[in-house]
């Protein structure tokens, strides 16, 4: 009996030890599978989180990128409409009538602050360019640019000069043995002005007026090709001067990769035919064209062919010897323009004259012009020596072609016996030429 009632509590025991080690494993397997699930919810979110994330971040980037596009406009609108409103005094570019010569006169200010600039001082014969400047109240001149050395563009340096206080002076650094060359350039050594040799791509400003420099690069020695030529802008207002550059040069000045467009040109060697190329002339796409000639000058400037394409073109044509001297005023934005005479350019002849085209140097063409007195008709009782034609002088004894050409490029003269600077004219030849009458300044 006791026996039984031990067995009976043995087995009951082992029977409870067995079933709780049933119970254990699905607990763990639970356990396990639980946490499995746990980790791969996790997972999930945190994907789902990282996408939803990425594409609130996507959404947001278009606005933002929009917010600081439209923020960069608006700065650039807002420089845009500040310079637009910046207030320019009004500028006046006189082209002065100077006869078969070039002489203008900048004038303008800025804060109280007056500026004055010259480019290139008209005919060595005369002094009106002084007197010009004094009816203006000019008594300092910030810059002289003389465009090259001939005497229609350089002429009166030396009286501007000893006339006024002038800060600096700009020239291509090409020389001449003229006499009018000689007289400026010593005039402005005394005169202790500043001195430049302006190049292609400098760029400048004198006040409010910017100035960039079209040509020469460099310079070789061929003084009308490398005319100084330069671009002034005032505000949105552009003019363009190039003295008496050739058609060889605007095409350079077009290749540059400088933007020449200007709203005013002055069109190059007083409107001959040897400046102003077609091509140029729609680079620059003006709306306005001036040039400054003697009226009947013997060299038939402007040439027809020119006034024909400017006026073909559509641009508007003012010359000095039809409208006297020419006052553009300009705010900065727009410009108004007055003339000293009524008149309109119409295409005249070629003088029967001249030389042909492929003949002409630069001399015979006017491009030299020394004297720059081809308004003043010759003498019919002699061939004057200053302002005669490349053929008229070869009627004069011991001159042929080539002292003819010497002869042009060593004006002015004084007196008969200054031919002696011509190579091969000694005092024989000079006592010939007095004996024949047939020349005379």
């Amino acid at each position: 009996m006791n026996i039984k009632f031990l067995l009976a509590m043995i087995l009951s025991i082992f029977l409870v030890a067995c079933g709780q080690g049933d119970t254990t494993q699905p607990i763990e397997d639970s356990q396990d599978d639980t946490s499995t699930e746990v980790i791969s919810e996790t997972e999930d979110v945190s994907e789902s989180e990282n996408e939803s994330k990425n594409e609130t971040e996507a959404s947001d980037e278009p606005e933002e990128k929009e917010n600081e596009d439209d923020a960069a406009s608006e700065t650039a609108a807002e420089e845009k409409e500040e310079i637009s409103q910046t207030e320019f005094d009004d500028l006046k570019i006189h082209y002065m009538d100077v006869g078969q010569a070039d002489a203008t006169l900048f004038q303008y200010s800025d804060d109280g602050k007056a500026y004055t600039i010259l480019y290139d001082t008209g005919d060595w014969r005369g002094n009106e360019v002084v007197n010009y400047l004094q009816a203006q109240n000019v008594s300092s001149i910030d810059l002289v640019v003389v465009s090259h050395p001939d005497a229609d563009h350089i002429g009166q340096l030396d009286k501007v000069v000893n006339t006024f206080d002038v800060g600096e002076v700009w020239m291509s650094g090409n020389e001449s043995s003229s006499q009018t060359f000689q007289r400026g350039i010593e005039a402005v050594l005394n005169s202790g002005a500043d001195f430049h040799e302006p190049r292609t791509g400098e760029e400048y400003q004198i006040g409010p007026l910017e100035i960039d420099v079209l040509y020469p690069e460099t310079i070789s020695g061929k003084a009308n090709e490398e005319s100084v030529s330069l671009l002034f802008t005032y505000g949105s207002t552009k003019f363009l001067f190039t003295g008496d550059a050739g058609r060889s040069d605007e095409l350079k000045m077009i290749n540059s990769g400088i933007d020449i467009q200007a709203d005013i040109l002055q069109l190059g060697h007083h409107g001959s035919k040897t400046s102003s190329d077609p091509a140029f002339i729609e680079a620059v796409n003006p709306s306005v064209a001036i040039y400054s000639a003697g009226e009947n000058n013997s060299y038939g400037h402007p040439s027809a062919e020119v006034v024909s394409l400017i006026q073909n073109a559509g641009i508007d044509l003012y010359g000095t010897d039809v409208n006297g001297t020419i006052i553009v005023t300009s705010d900065g934005e727009n410009y108004t323009i007055a003339t000293n005479k009524d008149g309109t350019v119409s295409p005249g002849e070629e003088p029967a004259s001249a030389p042909p085209a492929e003949e002409k140097s630069e001399a015979d063409e006017g491009e030299t012009e020394e004297e720059a007195v081809e308004e003043t008709p010759s003498n019919s009782s002699c061939v004057n020596i200053n302002n005669a034609s490349f053929e008229e002088v070869q009627g004069i004894i011991h001159i042929g072609p080539e002292r003819a050409q010497d002869l042009i490029d060593l004006r002015p003269y004084d007196s008969v016996d200054q031919l002696s600077r011509i190579s091969g004219i000694g005092p024989a030849r000079i006592t010939d030429i007095k004996n024949e009458g047939l020349a005379c300044t």
